[in-house]
């Protein structure tokens, strides 16, 4: 028996129209599982979906906006009506604003906590209310939130996108324990991904170059694989690998726990 093989679990990735959550949708759907992608990219997010099911796999979008509670309870509902159930919730969709501490914008810092922190929790609500018993899938499953390396280390210049990380982090933990005490068979963990030459990666190496902290985005790259005892930067599949593995009967004891994802950099 392989403990990694997903076949028959029914999968909701949040921000998976490209990126990591891209990646993540793909992987789980190499390792068996059917999946939809939540995300607010339709064009986008259906091509995703679109190409995962190429390949003969069950694979759909439903738009999500993971700030609006309403948002969250009809992309379930859709979710489960289309793929007959939900096993597996992965909060990924994110947001990343650079800013030196003494330029901080309030509404970039709402932005931030709205959909990394405000998103992932809503998201743990609504993941929990189907999975649970007496939820409209039934099952229990597993939920893993992306928080990032910056929730461990101190990196300057994403203050704001830190704290809401951190914040990922010690809720994921709270929320393993509210499962468990109230028996509702969802295993809840999270990866501290480590920088990855994404869209959203490619920018920060460029926002910290002009914010005067490296010389140049190569120059700042470069200051992060000096950092990385692995000594490259990661790749999409390795965050995605650790989502297949977190999801699967391989972490079947697994539970309220952060999976450093991030070459060693965060040690």
């Amino acid at each position: 028996m392989n403990v990694y093989d997903l076949t028959g679990r029914k999968a909701l990735v949040t921000g998976g129209a490209q990126g990591l959550g891209a990646g993540m949708a793909q992987a789980l759907s190499a390792a068996g599982a059917s999946v939809v992608i939540g995300d607010l990219q339709k064009e986008a997010g259906q091509a995703t979906a679109d190409s995962i099911a190429s390949s003969g796999a069950t694979a759909g979008f439903v738009h999500l906006d993971v700030t609006d509670d309403a948002s969250w309870e009809a992309a379930i509902a859709a979710t489960v009506s289309r793929l007959g159930g939900l096993d597996i919730l992965v909060n990924n969709a994110g947001l990343e604003i650079s800013s030196l501490l003494v330029d901080l914008e309030p509404a970039d810092i709402r932005k931030m906590l709205e959909v990394n922190l405000l998103g992932t929790l809503l998201g743990v609500k609504h993941g929990f209310r189907a999975m649970k018993p007496d939820g409209v899938a039934g099952q229990g499953g597993a939920i893993i939130n992306i928080a990032s390396v910056a929730a461990t280390i101190a990196f300057p210049g994403i203050s704001a996108y830190s704290a809401t990380k951190s914040g990922v982090d010690r809720l994921t933990r709270v929320a393993a324990r509210e499962s468990g005490a109230l028996g509702y068979g969802v295993r809840v963990n999270c990866i501290y991904p480590g920088l990855v030459p994404t869209e959203m990666g490619q920018a920060l190496a460029v926002s910290h170059a002009a914010m005067g902290l490296s010389a140049t985005p190569e120059a700042a790259a470069g200051d992060v694989i000096a950092a990385t005892p692995l000594g490259r930067l990661g790749q999409v599949d390795d965050m995605a690998d650790a989502v297949v593995f977190l999801a699967s009967d391989g972490a079947k004891f697994i539970t309220g726990t952060g999976l450093a994802v991030d070459g060693g950099m965060g040690m």
